[in-house]
């Protein structure tokens, strides 16, 4: 027998049997040698082959099925490549095994360098690392290759569902939303470690939660992806604010620079969202170029963003740059803003008052659509000439109709409320969304993901109870389905209140 090892196994080839017969091992490798034999040259024959050491053992493993045998056929060759096809072809031609028909096929013919060449980059990669961790911090001659390795690392699995984010996550009162997991490196990769993905257009438990509990940044490409994914999130839970890459680019393809200029840029959701209706994304509608900056009036003062958003600071942790704006500041602001109106109306009431002359002038003061005083002026004794028309008649062009106030808005008796917050409670932590028929009963329960989708279909919904956020498009979507009644957690950013629903809140009972 010829030798049974081979120095350098540098291929596999790996063949199927099929024989229509009980037959032995020994006949099957004794059929292989005889059938092959003088075939393919002194060169290639199978026992020259072997004796020299240049294919090992033919191993056969077989089984027997209903009277016929299958199984595998196994050659170890350090011959070439060339020459390995060539006696992988010549196995089948092997048609007989004893008296019994048979079949080779060959499946493939595996290198086996290939598991060798990944076990040498394993190793020289711990090495590297090694090596990196040993050295001065100091070194410049690292690789960028070790330097993408180190930053990837820093990505942890977040949640039940293994979501990427940052190291800094849960150290922070806020957060950033990205798209996905290479958005989050390229954060990463430019010291800002309180991030997370979404993982995909559904928003899970664990995004829903983080926004509850922290203030919400989301940060999303230029496009109509971007888009998209805001919406769902808009669907699913509260953000603060929104922050978009220039139109036609991509989170994970900006610079340092730009990443900060996008995150300083930030604006209010409900800003974001009015220009979405109105068939303009955010990034679209910054015209300027991204470095541009607007600074305030005064000597000396601070740069500020084109939309008024807080100046982003640097600070956080690993000095990475944290940004956020105090809900007491956003607060102040909108209270100097109020006394500045109520200033300007009691100014113009005054200059009202002083106009009225002495006598001689008749005044009247009807309410008008905006709320200013009309004024209407005509001389005592003085009468109208033929054919002109004082200009305080019903007739004239400079008066403006009067608009009848609008009737107050009634509040959801409490008869009707607490049912509505006990099925809030019994929804607590699920996700999901309970449609109410006219007597009470529940028609259908459907993820929160689903309800604008699952509310368009129904019919017959007098009272919708969801573990969510009531939002400006649900309730749109209600008014146009004749629903009575919406319950949820808390109300979002509702910028108009469809008449004839009342809104029930958990945060109420």
């Amino acid at each position: 027998m010829g030798k049974t090892y081979v120095d350098v196994v540098k291929y596999l080839i790996k063949a199927n049997l099929e024989v229509n017969g009980i037959v032995e091992k020994p006949d099957i490798v004794g059929a292989i040698f005889g059938q092959t034999e003088g075939l393919l040259g002194d060169e290639l024959d199978l026992r020259e082959l072997q004796k020299s050491g240049r294919i090992g053992r033919i191993e056969v493993e077989t089984n027997v099925r209903g009277g016929r045998c299958v199984g595998s056929v196994t050659i170890p060759s350090s011959l070439d490549m060339v020459e390995t096809s060539i006696l992988a072809a010549a196995l089948e031609i092997v048609d007989r095994v004893g008296p019994c028909d048979a079949k080779i096929a060959v499946q493939r013919i595996e290198d086996t360098r290939n598991l060798k060449r990944k076990q040498v980059l394993g190793r020289a990669r711990d090495l590297l690392r090694t090596m990196v961790t040993s050295e001065i911090p100091e070194s410049k001659e690292l690789s960028e290759m070790v330097r993408e390795e180190m930053k990837i690392s820093e990505v942890v699995a977040y949640g039940p569902e293994g979501l990427a984010a940052g190291p800094g996550i849960d150290n922070g009162p806020d957060i950033v939303v990205v798209e996905g997991r290479a958005d989050v490196l390229n954060l990463l990769r430019n010291g800002i470690k309180n991030v997370i993905a979404v993982g995909g257009a559904n928003v899970g438990k664990t995004i829903a939660d983080l926004c509850r509990k922290k203030e919400v940044t989301v940060f999303l490409d230029g496009d109509r992806g971007g888009d998209i994914i805001l919406r769902e999130l808009l669907n699913a839970t509260e953000i603060e604010f929104v922050s978009r890459a220039p139109a036609g680019h991509e989170v994970e393809d900006l610079s340092r620079k730009e990443l900060i200029q996008c995150l300083r840029r930030k604006v209010p959701t409900e800003q974001a969202v009015a220009q979405m209706d109105a068939g303009t994304s955010y990034s679209q509608s910054q015209r300027a170029p991204i470095e541009q900056r607007v600074f305030a009036g005064r000597e000396g003062g601070a740069p500020t963003t084109r939309e008024g958003s807080p100046q982003f600071r640097d600070g956080g942790r690993d000095g990475g740059p944290q940004f956020r704006e105090g809900r007491d500041e956003r607060r102040g602001r909108f209270e100097h803003r109020r006394e500045r109106t109520d200033r300007m109306d009691s100014r113009v009431q005054q200059l009202v008052e002083q106009i009225q002359p002495a006598g001689g002038m008749a005044q009247s003061q009807q309410p008008v659509g905006n709320g200013m005083p009309q004024l209407q002026h005509g001389h005592a004794g003085m009468q109208q000439p033929a054919g002109m028309q004082a200009p305080n008649q019903a007739g004239s062009p400079m008066q403006a109709p009067i608009e009848p106030p609008m009737p107050a808005e009634p509040e959801v008796p409490s008869e009707i409320a607490a049912p509505l917050r006990s099925a809030l409670k019994e929804l607590g932590g699920s996700l999901k969304a309970r449609f109410l028929g006219a007597d009470g009963s529940a028609l259908n329960e459907v993820p929160i993901r689903d309800i604008i989708a699952a509310l368009g279909e129904a019919q017959g919904v007098n009272g919708v109870v969801l573990d969510g956020i009531v939002t400006q498009r649900l309730l749109d979507l209600c008014e146009s389905k004749g629903v009575k009644f919406v319950c949820g957690i808390r109300a979002g950013n509702i910028t108009r209140k469809p008449p004839g629903i009342g809104i029930v809140t958990g945060e109420g009972a």
